[in-house]
This record gives C-alpha cells, structure tokens and sequence, in this order.
C-alpha cells in the first residue's frame, strides 16, 4: 500500500484510506478531528476495545449495531446495564460478540461516570501540544507514543479495562488528541 493514494476524486489521502468506501469517509470525516464530551469519547474509547485483534473495518461496519445494542453509548445507559443485557449483548451478531470486552465495556461505564472533571477532561490531559510535526510516512506514524502509555498506565491504575497504550494510541488518533494525517494527505492541508 502506497503512503499517499489520489482517489476518483482526485484528492491525495493516507494510503489506508483508499481499501475500502467505509474507511475513506472515515478517513475524510473524522479521524484526527478532535472530538470531545463523555459520551462520544466513551464510545471511542469502548470500540478502540472491540477492535483490539480484528480490523477497524469490522467495527466500522458494525458500528450502527454498537450503537444500538449499547443504548448510544450513553455512559449511564450503559452503567446500568446487568447480567441480562450481557447475555442480550452476546447473542447479537451485530456486533462483536466477546464477553471479555462486553464486561469490560460496563465495567468501564461505571467508573467513568466516577471521574472527577469526567472522562473527556481525564483523556485529553494527556494530548500532546500542538505543533508536533506531520508525519511524512505511513514509518513516521507510531503505535504507542509517552502520551498514550502514561494514559494507559493511569486508566489502568483507575480501574479501566482493554486500554492498553497502543489502544490508547488509536483512541488519540480517532478523537484528534493527535493528528496523524500524513503530510500531502488532503485532510492534512486543510488542517494547515
């Protein structure tokens, strides 16, 4: 895969943009665009958990049925949820059926509406500063960076589940904590 592809449209983007029509809206609409408030960062945080071991295309396409089957993941829905809605949310085909990330998900719900200042204020503390420099290459882009292991390190310390730093990493990635469109990507430009 190339590091840079032009689409139809003529408009160069990050080369894993082009496999898929799912991933370029994505890519276009809103990886690396900050995104803020509990609920959304939650529901980022929980499907960066769900990808854990599969492709982000899966979730993508699963994504509607996330929403559905976990209330929008709206963080007191979801905190209240019990056993009978563990055992609802493993028969499901739409989504991903792992008992490890569906308990994960409740479990984290319930902690997080115990932050003080709230999810989002916890996870963008640790954005890096702007002005870091754009990558240049798909090889500049890292998995892990300080920022998300030392995120990692304190959710985990608070109790939360399936936040590991490369987790952490994609999370900061996806809510424009960083910004990792690579230099000539369209998205980049405009972002100038």
């Amino acid at each position: 895969m190339s590091d840079l592809i032009v689409g139809d449209d003529g408009l160069a983007r990050c080369g894993w943009a082009a496999s898929a029509p799912e991933y370029r809206a994505y890519h276009d609409e809103e990886w690396g665009t900050p995104l803020r408030g509990d609920d959304a960062l939650f529901e980022r945080m929980s499907l960066e958990a769900f990808q854990s071991g599969l492709s982000w295309i899966t979730i993508l396409r699963k994504r509607p049925a996330f929403r559905t089957a976990f209330a929008g993941f709206k963080l007191e829905a979801v905190a209240a949820f019990g056993l009978a809605d563990v055992e609802r949310l493993l028969g499901d085909a739409g989504i991903v059926r792992n008992r490890s990330k569906i308990e994960a998900t409740l479990h984290n719900a319930r902690l997080a509406l115990e932050l003080p200042g709230g999810l989002s204020a916890l996870l963008w503390s640790y954005a890096p500063e702007p002005g870091r420099p754009r990558p240049a290459s798909r090889a500049d882009v890292p998995a892990t960076s300080d920022a998300s292991v030392a995120m990692a390190k304190d959710l985990k310390k608070r109790g939360l589940r399936f936040v590991g730093p490369t987790t952490a990493y994609a999370l900061m990635q996806a809510t424009g904590m960083v910004d990792d469109h690579l230099a000539g990507c369209h998205v980049a430009a405009k972002r100038l």
